[in-house]
């Protein structure tokens, strides 16, 4: 943070909420609901006064839609059973319980907000019987709702960018999360570095404010293969860890086991789980549906609807048996309908000279989620007074060891809501004890840029991706640690990001050391023969002082 004479004097709200996604713009709207009106909701992206837009992060990129309750053959104790089977015994149940059960309620207020769901009845689009639902990979019941097809996730942020300028929350676009300011053992504010746009100006700036709400979004670009957009490098929890906040689970990365391998000048893409939903199948090069068939070793009775940790090491290990060569979804069975029920997916296969209508689509596992975070309650609080935590940022516990299939954006929309009514509560005078959950380890860990991104992003893919033994991450531990440490603030953005998933990766590296058998989506092969840490032991971790 620059100091002296010339830098900036502090600007001073109530509430700060760092992070456009559907976490933070949900966040910031519920402050406003309850009457908070000095709301600052800030963005790493551009955000321009009066235009539209679909917000920053991850929430637009999502294709597979937002599971809820609304259907008659379903229940939330259906709901809540897949989450927690999915989630491999890791799953925190009364967070769980309170994801699926406020869930509904939630999405019929986004939908009272503007988001018009597939199938909804123009008269009245909040009117969730005419809602048209879809069954993803380990539901029980067809239950996932979607907005223009494969464009839920777009169209949901543009539904809430439309909410917040309506409600005229103020934005600052093109400033990007420092770190946290902490006085006292209190979080009291945070260092921002504006992108140098004319709107921002450039420089530093310091928002101190009565309680801060982090909704950054994860960091899939620790790994060289991720399916997140380039602002994912896990701003929020580098930052929350080094003010002290206790963090968990970092180990549990979810890989989407179906994204477009890269060939000729197109970049990789993801298809959804969605198609699989729809009935398209998996094959190997010859053919074989190396999931369906009882002679594979591969095969599960699920299929290709099985959890994606599953899913993804199947095709991880069809990948590695080819040579490299991808796996290969065919949704050829579906014929033209393919075209009007994923449209976004349809113009990249175009895009990339595919026509998946005919032709096979060859995919690879990539870095989707992180399930871990920033450890907090079912309220947002996090271990460290004055700071919530919402979204993929944090660590409630809803996912375990493997997020079920379009559970997060449901997430961000109850969780978000939560923060925003316990910051309320806390801002009139409520005491809000911080989140200090039992069995915290500490850890020494550098706050330096570690290595080069590219260089980074290959060796997290290698040693801490899809598979994980104590030999490789003992050499992307020593490696990490053994790079230089940044001896000033980052410059610009850039540099701040590389600091940021330095420590990201690390953190990933550190715990997964600490879990020495395999959990969902964190799979080691050498498991065998080791002693269980167990499932209901999360891996808690804090930065030693």
């Amino acid at each position: 943070m620059t100091t002296g004479p010339e830098a900036p004097a502090p600007e001073r709200v109530r509430t700060l909420v760092v992070g456009t996604g559907v976490a933070g713009m949900t966040a910031a709207l519920g402050l406003r609901a309850r009457g908070v009106d000095d709301v600052l909701l800030v963005t790493k992206t551009p955000w321009e006064p009066g235009a539209g837009g679909t917000g920053g992060g991850s929430t637009a990129w999502a294709q597979g839609g937002v599971a809820a309750v609304t259907g008659a053959d379903d229940d939330v104790d259906l709901h809540v059973a897949d989450t927690l089977a999915a989630g491999a015994g890791a799953c925190d149940p009364e967070a769980v319980r309170v994801l699926c059960t406020e869930g509904p309620a939630r999405l019929l207020e986004l939908a009272r907000r503007g988001l018009v769901l597939d199938g909804a009845d123009a008269a009245d689009p909040a009117d969730a019987r005419r809602w048209s639902r879809g069954l993803e990979a380990a539901h029980s019941r067809p239950r996932v709702l979607h907005a223009g097809g494969d464009a839920t996730g777009a169209r949901l942020s543009a539904a809430l960018v439309a909410a917040v300028r309506a409600a005229g929350v103020r934005v600052l676009g093109g400033a990007a999360l420092a770190d946290l300011v902490v006085e006292g053992g209190r979080v009291v504010g945070a260092d921002l570095l504006l992108d140098g746009a004319p709107a921002t100006g450039g420089g530093h700036r310091r928002v101190l404010a009565g309680a801060v709400v982090l909704a950054t979004g994860g960091a899939g670009q620790v790994f060289s293969r991720t399916t997140n957009p380039p602002e994912a490098t896990g701003d929020g929890l580098a930052a929350a860890w080094r003010a002290g906040a206790v963090v968990a689970d970092l180990e549990q990365v979810q890989l989407h086991p179906t994204v477009a391998a890269p060939g000729g000048a197109h970049a990789p893409f993801l298809v959804s789980e969605a198609v699989r939903g729809e009935g398209a199948v998996l094959r190997d090069e010859h053919g074989a549906r190396f999931l369906a068939d009882a002679a594979s070793p591969l095969a599960d009775p699920r299929a290709e609807l099985a959890p994606r940790d599953v899913v993804a090491r199947a095709v991880g290990a069809v990948v590695a048996r080819q040579d490299g060569r991808p796996a290969l979804l065919d949704a050829t069975g579906l014929g033209e309908r393919l075209r009007a029920r994923f449209p976004s997916i349809d113009a990249m296969c175009a895009a990339a000279g595919l026509d998946w209508v005919r032709e096979l689509v060859p995919v690879t596992p990539a870095a989707h989620y992180w399930m871990g975070g920033v450890a907090t309650d079912v309220r947002g609080r996090t271990s460290l007074p004055g700071l919530w935590a919402c979204g993929e940022v944090a660590r409630t516990g809803v996912h375990g060891a493997n997020r079920l299939a379009s559970n997060s954006l449901l997430e961000g929309l109850v969780f978000g809501d939560r923060a925003a009514a316990d910051v309320a509560a806390s801002l009139a005078g409520a005491v809000a004890a911080p989140h200090v959950p039992a069995g915290v380890e500490e850890l020494v860990c550098t706050a330096g840029p570690a290595l080069p991104r590219a260089e980074l992003q290959a060796l997290a893919w290698e040693h801490a991706g899809l598979l994980r033994d104590a030999a490789g991450l003992e050499v992307a531990a020593k490696t990490l640690d053994g790079a230089p440490a940044a001896t000033e603030e980052p410059a610009d953005v850039a540099a701040l990001e590389d600091r940021a998933l330095g420590v990201c990766a690390r953190l990933l590296v550190a715990s997964a050391q600490r879990r020495p058998e395999s959990l969902g989506a964190h799979f080691r092969t050498d498991a065998a023969g080791a002693a269980p840490r167990g499932a209901e032991r999360p891996v808690l971790l804090r930065r030693a002082s």
